[in-house]
């Protein structure tokens, strides 16, 4: 990619969005980064399956397609604020943020499937007993938790739909509620289960959602509500199949 200012600042916006950023932070980061290089008039347009940008009247606009977001990147969002507000100080050229930006996004952490997991089971009894539930359901909801979010990745290997994925997390944590409970393992089934449905729960699109509403974009806001409203509505529905018919 040559060091062009409208690629570059594509770049960092690319790398924002697909690490979970609100879409008015990446078009203000643009925007600063094409300011810092010199572009006059640059125009940028964010949303959560591309970016549009051109800068000057009637010039070429510039697109690229995003195909995959995950759902919070912060370190690598914050590496980029980090190299966009260099390049504004004059800190850095816009080469070396090219190089620093190629970088990020070759170089991105992801924790190993093993590591989520313990992490959901960990959250997932934590949630419990802050919702007030007690110790004993501590750990019916910590193994429901890690099943449930266990469950998601490896359905999502086979089929790339995340309401789908999501469908089936909740449904087996729901399961392994049902039969902690019932087996006497478990004291209270809505404790366990509303911990264990905390890791699936799409938090932050709902804030980034509520965020870019309240800048201004509408677009982008309306789509991130109705994907955290179909992803919340996957997760009730797991659950509600197994409370409901099993």
């Amino acid at each position: 990619m040559n060091n062009q200012p409208e690629k570059v600042c594509m770049l960092a916006g690319k790398i924002m969005l697909e690490s979970g950023a609100e879409t008015h932070r990446v078009e203000d980061t643009m925007n600063r980064m094409a300011a810092a290089c010199g572009l006059e008039n640059a125009h940028s347009l964010a949303m959560p399956t591309g970016i549009y940008f051109s800068s000057g009247a009637a010039e070429i606009t510039n697109f690229m397609r995003i195909t995959s977001r995950s759902t919070a990147d912060l370190d690598t969002i914050d590496q980029v604020n980090t190299v966009s507000r260099q390049l504004t100080a004059g800190e850095l050229d816009i080469n070396a943020a090219a190089s620093r930006l190629k970088k990020i996004d070759q170089h991105r952490v992801h924790y190993k499937e093993w590591v989520q997991i313990v992490a959901a089971a960990f959250v997932s009894g934590s949630f419990t007993i802050m919702f007030g539930g007690t110790w004993p359901d501590f750990l019916p909801a910590f193994l429901a938790g890690g099943g449930g979010y266990a469950g998601m990745l490896a359905f999502n290997r086979f089929l790339d739909i995340s309401f789908l994925s999501e469908f089936f997390g909740s449904f087996v944590l729901g399961l392994l509620a049902v039969i902690f409970v019932n087996t006497g393992f478990g004291v209270h089934l809505d404790d366990i289960i509303i911990g264990a449905v905390m890791p699936l729960v799409p938090g932050l699109h709902i804030t980034n959602a509520t965020r870019d509403l309240l800048a201004g974009h509408l677009v982008a806001g309306l789509s991130k509500g109705v994907e955290a409203m179909i992803t919340a509505f996957a997760i009730g529905a797991g659950v509600a199949v197994v409370v409901g018919f099993i």
